[in-house]
């Protein structure tokens, strides 16, 4: 057995290089089910980020790419997207696909199997990415595709209306607008994609309107369908300013399933459509949804071949994904209430559900696995991964072993984190050296972090480098009061709670007090850049596509998150006090500390201007920084190239900071 080698910690080598965490970065969503197979998207880093279509057959054939480079299956709607596709299996003509692609936002059709079919077809007007028509969470209703559609209407970003609309399938509209049906009138509301009962008659969907984000507040609203297609008696059957509905669904035998918090947790329920009585299938003190950013995330899928019969009052089996801090996938029998859960090593799935027969598909991840594709056999319990299935890149034993840990904050209120310690199956540091720290301040921030399997932790802390992921006082996945606990309070408790994590870190002994970081993207960034102004506990900070400017964000963002504010900060009277007292741009003054700035120049959430404002109020002051803007990036980086410049850039950093002997990166330039 050959001895560790001793080295400082951060010096150590490694074979997870930047490059291989970039090409591993992102994960399979908006899982569907066609026919006897299962698709799902996936991200391409090496193919200019773009997202592709696999297919999967459910007997084991081999996973195909649905559709040749360049096309991009994804949509911009509110700038997040949502689910950018649906099909169905055919009796003669084999699957027809409906998708958005990305670089003209519109929706085609696509007939892969079909003799002579050719290549996709338009369905919707050509509009561009930066305005015009969106389309989102499609469904597939006789000769038409139904969705959401978002229409923007002047130049500023909250210049939008959003309806349900009916897209023709023979292409007419893709030259005329007129030839889409507009099936609602809802102004400036937000809306998911229609949910269709199983007889036709009636269809679902959830609503909200500014100043409430989806976890404030949605509605479950149910309208009829006429025979022409057309919807009426539109009424709210289940929540309201207090309560978020976060997914609804039927069951194959007329059931319908909402996912509530109105107990304080999301939980699964059974929806009477005509009284709205709502009757919990399974109350616990756990999460069975979560926030609903995008349009076609599932928690609940019911699983066909256990509906109970049309009009009967029993609900069949339903696939769930439940838990505290992470999820697990379980089976609910909503009669008797029991929940099984699948038997294997993952620790974490995402809001992405499809059903086949008996099984059920699910993307998930463990501390040692990344993000893949599941199928469990409800027959037999049996889970496994599918699709292609790749060897570990790397030795496994350079991965780090995450540490579930809760700590105490001001007024001793629960912090939850995840620790991640160097480790290196070859190297130690000396037994007087304390390892340096990087604070992880995760984004949404209405969002959280579970403890699985990320490539970017481990090209750290197989070099030496602790990381701790926080999952502050505003996160998800803990009930409804631990996210209030943000409530016109961002930029003091988030930075109160990655302060406190990192100073116990710190006394007991794990943390080097000296060498501790802070880095974030999008409102982890807010939360990174904040925290230099507001301590000077972090040696440096590493900031991605951020929030630094209240006022500026309120005015500069995109429509879904332009009234985030008023939660987070309060409402628009106090905004310029808050502002002072909490931007990075305002409090730039105070900022001593060297850091990284990164920025995708494309950003619509996050706009440019953010970055800049802060460049300028620190303009004529020493204080060491670099600011990297990558061209046709957007809000959270997608191609290989850009991901890789940034990992190494952070290294760069933590090395100069930290007092780091490193050749492998090139040096980040800082300047003052």
């Amino acid at each position: 057995m050959t001895a560790a080698a001793t080295l400082p910690y951060g010096s150590w080598p490694s074979p997870v290089d930047a490059a291989l965490a970039a090409s591993l970065d992102g994960r399979p969503e908006y899982l569907g089910a066609v026919g006897s197979e299962v698709w799902w998207t996936e991200p391409r880093p090496d193919e200019d980020g773009r997202r592709a279509l696999v297919r999967h057959p459910v007997d084991g054939g081999p996973e195909t790419t649905v559709l040749p480079e360049p096309w991009d299956v994804r949509s911009r709607f509110t700038e997040y997207g949502g689910s950018p596709w649906t099909g169905a299996q055919r009796p003669e003509d084999g699957p027809l696909l409906v998708f958005v692609h990305f670089a003209d936002q519109r929706l085609y059709a696509y007939e892969p199997d079909a003799p002579g079919a050719g290549g996709p077809r338009p369905l919707t007007p050509l509009s561009g990415t930066g305005a015009g028509l969106r389309w989102a969470d499609p469904v597939l209703r006789g000769g038409e595709v139904w969705c959401v559609m978002e229409e923007f209407t002047g130049p500023a970003p909250t210049d939008v209306r959003r309806c349900l609309a009916a897209v023709p399938l023979d292409g007419s509209a893709a030259d005329d607008r007129a030839a889409v049906r507009e099936l609602t009138d809802d102004r400036h509301r937000f809306s998911t994609g229609p949910r269709l009962s199983p007889d036709g008659r009636s269809v679902v969907r959830l609503v909200w309107d500014h100043p409430r984000m989806p976890w404030d507040g949605t509605e479950l609203v149910l309208a009829d369908i006429t025979a022409d297609g057309a919807l009426t008696g539109a009424r709210t059957v289940l929540g309201g300013p207090g309560e978020s509905v976060a997914q609804a669904d039927w069951t194959a035998g007329g059931t319908l399933l909402a996912v509530s918090d109105r107990s304080g947790w999301w939980n699964p329920y059974r929806v009477d459509p005509r009284s709205g009585e709502a009757v919990g299938l399974c109350p616990r003190e756990e999460e069975f949804g979560g926030p609903l950013w995008k349009p076609g995330l599932r928690w609940l899928a019911p699983i066909p071949g256990d509906a109970a019969p049309a009009g009967g009052a029993g609900t069949g089996l339903v696939a769930v994904l439940h838990g505290r801090g992470s999820s697990v996938l379980g089976v609910l029998d909503p009669e008797s209430g029991d929940l099984v859960d699948a038997a294997g090593p993952w620790t974490a799935w995402q809001p992405t559900l499809a059903v086949c027969g008996t099984r059920v598909y699910g993307v998930a991840a463990s501390p040692r696995s990344a993000y893949e594709v599941v199928e469990l056999d409800t027959a037999t319990g049996h889970a496994r991964p599918v699709g292609a299935q790749a060897s570990d890149p790397v030795d496994p034993a350079h991965y780090p072993e995450p540490q579930i840990r809760t700590f105490h904050g001001p007024d001793r209120r629960e912090i939850h984190a995840h620790v991640y310690p160097p480790h290196h199956p070859a190297c130690r540091a000396p037994a007087d050296e304390l390892p340096p720290y990087v604070v992880w301040a995760h984004g949404g921030p209405t969002d959280h972090v579970p403890p699985v399997l990320d490539l970017h932790i481990a090209y750290f802390t197989s070099r030496g480098i602790g990381v701790v992921e926080v999952n502050y006082g505003g996160s998800t996945g803990y009930g409804r009061a631990y996210r209030e606990r943000l409530r016109e309070q961002w930029g003091v408790v988030d930075v109160e709670d990655c302060a406190a994590v990192a100073r116990a870190l710190a006394a007991e002994g794990t943390a080097d007090p000296g060498r501790l970081a802070i880095r974030g993207g999008s409102a982890g960034g807010w939360t990174a850049a904040a925290s230099l102004a507001a301590t000077d506990l972090y040696a440096c900070a590493a900031i991605s596509y951020p929030v630094l400017d209240l006022r500026g964000f309120a005015d500069e963002t995109h429509d879904l998150e332009s009234r985030y504010i008023d939660g987070l900060a309060g409402p628009p009277r106090t905004l310029a006090v808050r502002c002072r007292e909490r931007s990075p741009v305002a409090r730039a003054d105070r900022i001593t500390a060297p850091f990284l700035l990164l920025q995708g120049l494309d950003d619509a959430v996050c706009p440019p201007a953010q970055a800049e404002r802060l460049l300028a109020a620190l303009r004529g002051r020493a204080v060491p920084h670099a600011y990297l803007a990558f061209e046709g990036e957007g809000h959270g980086f997608r191609r290989a190239g850009t991901m890789v410049r940034a990992l190494e850039a952070e290294l760069s950093l933590y090395a100069q900071v930290f007092g780091i002997e490193r050749t492998d990166v090139p040096r980040l330039i800082l300047s003052d």
